[in-house]
């Protein structure tokens, strides 16, 4: 069986904490000259968007030529996924063609549909449902800032996106306390929070993002009108205005708290320019650590085929 990196809730936290440690091994390497940079000769990374991206093209592109590899980049309209042919027979022909596939589609069924019928590793890149690469970039960049994740308290505030839920899988594995502050009409799933909670996360759901921002160790947003969402843009707006991270919310955290966002941010909207550009920002090392971070993955699912 190939080695997928589809959710964070399918891993334990050896070996999700091993990633980072990995990652953070890597992150030192780059640039020298060692084993590393040959550690994925011969292999080919096929790289498929059904939606835009910047983070996530450049990261796993670098990320497969910085460990020898190579990238073949594809659109969803070039293969016309799902519809002249289906999932399942896509995944049985790229399987022929190259040794890993890397995928950022809006629908989780499809991305398991691809994965069930590969027989070369699949990594979830993004869906609608999750983001686990960009989680582990997050958590990677919070240890790297405050030691130590167990027993850290991270505040998210806003809407309950893709991002948040890889958040959630992540509480329970590293020890992690998560507040989460949103309006009703836009709170996590159930199934989501009730998964965590049974393997002993420590959850809070709050609709004060005040109270959840309070003496936290890292405080976390992200978009809120994204991938399908366009269409009721005023009203999320609105909605969410009062889960804005202002200067002021993030004096609530603790002096040494950080502000992590995904990106891309809307300024204004979500974040104040003021906190995303201020001394408790670490977007920036966030974002280069998606590289980082996806060369550990990347090695560990073709760790199989080389050995």
């Amino acid at each position: 069986m190939p080695r997928h990196f589809l959710e964070l809730s399918d891993f334990d936290s050896t070996t999700l904490s091993g990633l980072i440690a990995e990652a953070r091994r890597l992150k030192a390497l780059r640039g020298k000259v060692g084993p590393e940079r040959s550690l994925l000769a011969g292999k080919v990374l096929a790289m498929v968007f059904e939606t835009q991206s910047t983070r996530t093209r450049i990261s796993f592109d670098l990320a497969m030529r910085e460990l020898g590899g190579e990238t073949l980049v594809l659109s969803g309209t070039e293969m016309q996924l799902g519809r002249e042919e289906t999932i399942a027979d896509t995944a049985r022909v790229l399987s022929r063609y190259v040794d890993g596939i890397m995928i950022r589609i809006l629908s989780p069924a499809h991305l398991s549909e691809l994965a069930d019928n590969a027989s070369v590793p699949v990594v979830n890149g993004l869906t609608r449902h999750s983001h686990p690469c960009q989680v582990m970039a997050d958590l990677m960049t919070l240890e790297e800032r405050a030691g130590p994740l167990r027993g850290l308290t991270v505040a998210w505030t806003g809407d309950a996106s893709n991002v948040l839920v890889s958040w959630i899988e992540a509480a329970p594995l590293f020890g992690i306390s998560l507040r989460i502050a949103t309006p009703e009409a836009y709170a996590p799933k159930h199934d989501v929070v009730d998964w965590a909670r049974m393997h002993g996360a420590d959850i809070m759901l709050l609709d004060d993002p005040v109270a959840a921002v309070d003496g936290a160790d890292c405080v976390i947003t992200d978009t809120w009108v994204s991938m399908g969402t366009e269409h009721e843009r005023d009203k999320r707006l609105k909605t969410l205005a009062p889960y804005q991270v202002t200067t002021d919310l993030m004096g609530r955290a603790k002096p040494s708290a950080i502000f992590m966002h995904c990106l891309p941010a809307h300024r204004g909207e979500e974040v104040v320019s003021e906190v995303i550009d201020g001394p408790q920002s670490a977007v920036w090392d966030e974002a280069e650590n998606r590289l980082h971070v996806q060369k550990a993955i990347l090695a560990w699912c073709f760790a199989e085929a080389r050995s």
